[in-house]
């Protein structure tokens, strides 16, 4: 994989840029895809298209022939996995989706929108630009690039929202934090969802499952009752069924299948 920091102007929205050639797993299957509170842009550039489905039951899934954006979700997702694929995205943070595409994160989340519908013409013709460009790092500039050409439409995200998404140890005391914002309760939500696509609340249990992920891919021998006081939960059990919630496994499965990538969980 080839990452790329973005430029000063676009550091504010987006976290980096990304290529990548996977090459083709001896059985086609399905992953999970882990929630992250960000949101992604993904063109894929050679092979297959991507491939989503709405459960474990969905025979069929829905296919995603052009460039996507991928809202925030408080919740996994499942797509077919182990085809040969070249692909080249975005990871963005909090209160991109305003600037960068016109929408609030809100009207983003939990689904995949062609970016066509929210670039128009523009979006239609990115991928055309992105593959003539050749070499991957040429690809990731002209990416680059066409994020920059959406800056000036930009509308900052709140400060008030702003200031909570720097200090996400403090997610907890989200009353209190509103009521120090000098908003009402449902004014300061409004807020917070359309930076994030979801509200305060929900945020905090997703960061709170990503501080349990990032600890067991460090220790995945940790004991999971210390696990779970360290990270705020009331017990074990509740950390497990906020665990399943997030990545649709427990804890300890979510070890033994030991992903390559923290994110994405493919299924044996």
């Amino acid at each position: 994989m080839t990452l790329l920091l973005p430029a000063p102007a676009l550091t504010p929205f987006v976290k980096q840029l990304w290529y990548a050639d996977t090459p083709a797993d001896a059985q086609v299957g399905r992953e999970h895809i882990l929630p992250t509170g960000q949101m992604h842009l993904v063109f894929r550039l050679a092979g297959a298209p991507l491939k989503v489905f709405d459960s474990a039951n969905d025979q069929h899934g829905a296919v995603a022939r052009e460039p996507v954006v991928g809202g925030p979700r408080a919740s996994f997702y499942v797509k077919e996995s182990g085809l040969a694929v070249s692909a080249i995205g975005v990871q963005l943070l909090p209160g991109a989706a305003m600037s960068l595409f016109g929408v609030s994160a809100a009207e983003l989340a939990e689904r995949h929108t062609p970016l066509s519908e929210l670039w128009g013409a523009a979006g239609r013709s990115a991928l055309d630009r992105i593959a003539q460009a050749g070499t991957p790092l040429a690809q990731l500039r002209v990416l680059e690039c066409l994020l920059a050409e959406r800056l000036p439409r930009i509308r900052a995200m709140h400060p008030a929202v702003a200031q909570l998404l720097s200090q996400p140890g403090q997610l907890t005391r989200i009353d209190t934090l509103v009521r120090d914002s000098r908003y009402s309760h449902r004014g300061f939500i409004a807020l917070f969802r359309e930076a994030t696509g979801m509200s305060p609340k929900r945020y905090a249990r997703l960061m709170r499952f990503r501080t349990v992920l990032a600890r067991l891919r460090q220790q995945p021998g940790v004991a999971l009752g210390a696990l779970a006081q360290d990270a705020g939960y009331s017990d074990q059990a509740h950390m497990h069924r906020e665990f399943r919630a997030f990545a649709g496994v427990t804890p300890r499965q979510y070890v033994q299948l030991d992903p390559v990538e923290a994110n994405h969980l493919v299924l044996r």
